[in-house]
């Protein structure tokens, strides 16, 4: 009776669990390049979704990082000649875009538009051999001026931290939004994260009332710095990445990246069962989240309104 029992509780068990991995590919090993996701969470979230579509590295797939920039790092990728690449930031995306024009490409940019970019023809119908996950939604811009005003009464000059090698369609929403909002801009460039606490001076000389920072993969890199002056500083500061707060920095409104990294292994997923990237549209994020970090609140002497508070996903205590 138990044995009969234990059976039946399998077989349940078997046809209730996740119907991706019933559906695990078969056939010969493919190949899957990745160049950036160096934060080891990020990774693990891209890898952990290939796994769970049925994609087990080393044994149907082999994953092959490469973590250095320049041309090296995309070059020995493409020596493999793997099924699939992917590459985060526009800068390592247009370089990829550049060295092959066959090596099917899954990007994610949160800076750049991809269409305007030439990465794709059209968003539905991306052409070529690049496809991804790109953010370019001007309206972010209003949402950042918007929730900075709740915090800081009367509000009249923000200082903005962007990269204008790569920022430009944030960057000219950012200027519609204050012009609409009624808000001068003090704009400061970081290149490189050497230069952030140089940047910093610059935005602290100005004595902006609010700081927002822009999507860059320097400004990600310079979260740390660029939190702890902004705190010297007493400057309340607002970036798109969600992990800024879970740093020191004041507050977040953005895209969830390791649900993102997830969409991007779905993506992969698609092209190694066979899909063209030509033929896969360009997906665009569709988790937001608003985080405050109370503790930096309560060290700026900003009270966090009960408008702000009840809209937050998560708060840092």
């Amino acid at each position: 009776m138990n044995n009969r029992r234990t059976l039946v509780l399998g077989l349940a068990a078997a046809l209730s669990g996740p119907r991706r991995i019933a559906a695990q590919p078969s056939g010969k090993l493919r190949q899957v390049g990745v160049w950036g996701a160096f934060e080891e969470d990020l990774y693990k979230s891209f890898a952990a979704e290939l796994r769970d579509l049925g994609w087990i590295d080393g044994q149907n797939v082999v994953i092959t990082r490469r973590r250095v920039e320049g041309m090296s790092g995309v070059d020995d990728l493409i020596r493999l000649a793997p099924d699939a690449i992917f590459v985060s930031n526009p800068l390592r995306i247009k370089l990829a875009t550049e060295r092959t024009k066959t090596i099917p490409i899954v990007g994610y940019d949160l800076e750049s538009d991809p269409v305007a970019s030439g990465f794709v023809k059209s968003l539905a119908r991306p052409g070529g051999n690049v496809t991804g996950i790109w953010l370019d939604m001007p309206e972010l811009a209003g949402k950042l001026i918007q929730l900075l005003q709740e915090l800081v009464q009367r509000l009249t000059l923000a200082a903005v931290l962007w990269d204008d090698r790569i920022g430009n369609p944030q960057f000219s929403a950012m200027q519609a939004a204050a012009r609409t909002a009624g808000i001068g801009l003090h704009a400061v460039t970081l290149h490189e994260p050497r230069e952030a606490g140089a940047a910093m001076q610059r935005v602290l000389a100005e004595r902006p009332q609010g700081l927002i920072l822009l999507t860059s993969p320097s400004i990600h890199n310079s979260r740390v710095q660029i939190a702890e002056l902004a705190l010297r500083g007493r400057l309340p500061s607002i970036s798109l990445f969600s992990t800024y707060p879970e740093v020191g920095g004041l507050m977040a409104y953005g895209p969830n990246h390791l649900d993102n990294y997830r969409l991007a292994a779905r993506i992969v997923d698609r092209i190694l069962r066979g899909s063209r990237p030509a033929d896969v549209p360009v997906e665009r994020p569709s988790k937001f989240e608003l985080m405050v970090n109370l503790k930096t609140a309560r060290a700026l002497g900003i009270p966090i309104p009960p408008s702000v508070l009840s809209r937050a996903d998560r708060t840092v205590k």
